[in-house]
């Protein structure tokens, strides 16, 4: 008895005009995310308002090609052009058109404002149908990649000495084209070209300068209120003779003050101690942890420490929704600066007090030498944390943490495949995180949507 098999002729063309509906389940995401995006205001796109040139691709199906290839994992412009002709949802989303990867790029860079409405309209869904209500959220940043290589960077010193030197090239190179000049020999293409190659990188290395400088700048104004302050107080007991003489702060860049010249916004910082440095941006994220697990405000930093974000993390939240009543954090947000004036607010803190002498009872790290004086914690805000935590109730909120926003960083680093941005420069790169974090909405949402 002969096996039977189904007839696949790659040559048969289609009898009648298929109907892309057919192709696309109900419930697929691709529906929920052409009718989340349906209701931004056309207001807030660019878009050629003239109607000069060539007809322009609809805004609003733009935005969702581009929510929906994110929330699959498709990030490139150029991957994106070929889904348009390979993916039966995009090819359905986009009505079998196909914009090139020109196009889908320049619509993403020019219409962060329609991403940030998009992402506000989500959570007004979200409320508007029960499935949100803000109480408890849970904050946490993490490292992802810039594009920018860790070789593009320069040290202050290393790009004064280097403008030096390319200075002295360009100067013998003018003196060699005014000997060309004179001899007659050559036709002097070459020479121009070499001149242009140095200028450009002159020009990069003198702004990489000038940015480390307004850096510091801008960082020891900030921190001479402080100062003043200490000084003052010092003042108050010169005749005790306690305490260190404060210290001005020096807007003088340091030797080692690095800038990127590919991604200058970029910052080089690691995960944590373990881990090696990468050219990189701190992504914040502040997620609802009473049962939505959505996304409720996104931005990016450039520094690499999460000490001085919860406030901001906190104040990225849209006005449409409520101010949380509980937050939970990692030790790495706790600074009484923030602390206190949250707690002023009448809101509830959770926040690890931070490394100390305590161990767990099964610790996988070794013991610490004998004889090594164990570190302790005395201010009394730390201490009164650490007591809230020791408690049945505050150890069983704060291990909400664990179970909210850490998994959330997994699933769009590990399912959605997120792990390098695409665009340079903070406020591009703030708008491409908040892209990524619609596109995860979008999807929980409709996961929520379809159980509720």
């Amino acid at each position: 008895m002969s096996a039977r098999y189904i007839s696949v002729d790659r040559n048969q063309p289609l009898l009648l005009p298929p109907d892309l509906r057919e192709w696309i389940p109900e419930d697929d995401l691709v529906h929920f995310v052409i009718a989340a995006v349906e209701g931004v205001d056309v207001s807030v796109f660019r878009v050629n308002e003239r109607g000069t040139g060539s007809p322009q691709y609809p805004p609003h199906m733009m935005l969702a090609l581009l929510i929906y290839c994110y929330a699959n994992g498709i990030f490139s412009s150029r991957r994106i052009e070929r889904a348009t002709y390979r993916d039966i949802g995009v090819r359905y989303l986009t009505g079998d058109t196909h914009p090139d990867h020109d196009t889908i790029a320049k619509f993403r860079r020019e219409n962060f404002d329609a991403v940030a409405a998009c992402f506000v309209r989500v959570l007004e869904l979200a409320q508007a149908s029960g499935l949100l209500k803000v109480g408890t959220v849970s904050v946490d940043g993490t490292k992802v990649k810039a594009n920018a290589s860790i070789n593009r960077n320069v040290r202050y010193d290393r790009a004064g000495s280097l403008i030096e030197q390319l200075e002295r090239e360009v100067q013998a190179l003018m003196d060699q084209a005014e000997q060309t000049d004179a001899q007659d020999e050559t036709d002097g293409q070459q020479l121009p070209e070499a001149l242009a190659k140095r200028e450009r990188l002159k020009k990069k290395l003198e702004a990489a300068r000038a940015q480390i400088e307004a850096r510091h700048q801008a960082k020891a104004d900030a921190e001479r209120a402080e100062y003043e302050r200490k000084a003052k107080a010092r003042q108050a007991r010169k005749r005790q003779k306690r305490g260190r003489e404060p210290k001005p702060p020096d807007p003088t860049p340091a030797p080692k003050a690095q800038q990127n010249l590919t991604d200058p916004d970029s910052r080089l910082m690691r995960k944590n101690l373990r881990s090696g440095f990468e050219q990189s941006y701190n992504a914040q994220l502040t997620v609802d942890a009473d049962g939505s697990r959505l996304i409720l405000a996104a931005r990016v930093t450039t520094a690499s420490s999460d000490y001085n974000e919860l406030i901001p993390d906190i104040d990225a939240m849209p006005n449409i929704l409520e101010r949380p009543t509980r937050i939970l954090a990692d030790s790495g947000y706790l600074n009484q600066h923030h602390v206190k004036p949250l707690e002023a607010q009448g809101i509830d803190l959770y926040i690890a007090p931070g490394k100390d002498a305590r161990r767990r009872k099964h610790d996988f790290r070794p013991e610490p030498p004998p004889g090594k004086p164990k570190q302790q914690i005395r201010a009394p805000w730390i201490l009164a944390m650490r007591a809230k935590l020791d408690t049945e109730d505050g150890h069983a909120r704060y291990a909400k943490r664990k179970s909210t926003v850490e998994p959330i960083i997994g699933i769009i680093k590990s399912v959605l495949g997120f792990r390098q941005f695409h665009l340079r420069g903070q406020q591009k790169v703030n708008g491409e995180w908040q892209l990524t974090t619609l596109a995860y909405n979008l999807k929980r949402l409709h996961i929520l949507t379809r159980t509720a």
